[in-house]
């Protein structure tokens, strides 16, 4: 019985996911409309973060934190990427490569508005990554709620590279304050 609803959800799944098909499911747990919705948004949230350090990074080019952190986005962006692949969840919209765009209203305008605030100083810069990674750990948090336990494991992950970053922002910030 539990199999036939979980075939039946992954069907479904199916018939409303376009992209689904080019992609390989190795799950066998469903996640409802909303869990789906939020893989997505940590996917580009992730996203955000990367883009805006990228963006940050080429008006500040001499704060080498944007620069190192950016890989490691990407790496978060690759598991939250994986994640949504994993279950699922359509990001046949997103363009990864397009650095700044976002299908996703309030993203889109959170990196609008990042950007704008990091483009009045350095330290202005150095202070949104500080608040970027503040908002991602705090999202990561309540975003696991509920989820499967490798949604959990991978986003407590995130949360150890998020506070990782917090910290190299706060020294480059310290560092920023004391010259």
């Amino acid at each position: 019985m539990v199999r036939k609803v979980v075939m039946a959800g992954l069907a479904a799944a199916v018939m409303t996911t376009g992209a689904f098909a080019a992609k390989t499911v190795t799950t066998t747990v469903t996640l409802t409309e909303e869990q789906l919705d939020t893989l997505v948004f940590v996917y580009q949230e992730e996203k955000v973060a990367r883009d805006t350090y990228i963006t940050l990074g080429d008006i500040y080019s001499n704060q080498t934190v944007f620069a190192n952190i950016q890989s490691s986005e990407q790496e978060h962006i690759d598991k939250a990427e994986g994640l949504c692949d994993t279950y699922g969840a359509d990001t046949s919209a997103i363009n990864e490569q397009e650095v700044g765009e976002f299908v996703v209203p309030v993203l889109q305008e959170l990196y609008d508005t990042l950007v704008a605030q990091g483009s009045q100083s350095e330290l202005s810069a150095l202070m949104v990554g500080e608040y970027i990674e503040i908002t991602d750990i705090d999202d990561l948090e309540e975003a696991e709620v509920g989820m499967p336990s490798d949604v959990v494991s991978t986003y407590e992950n995130l949360k150890e590279g998020s506070l990782s970053h917090l910290a190299a922002f706060r020294d480059a910030i310290d560092a920023y304050s004391n010259r």
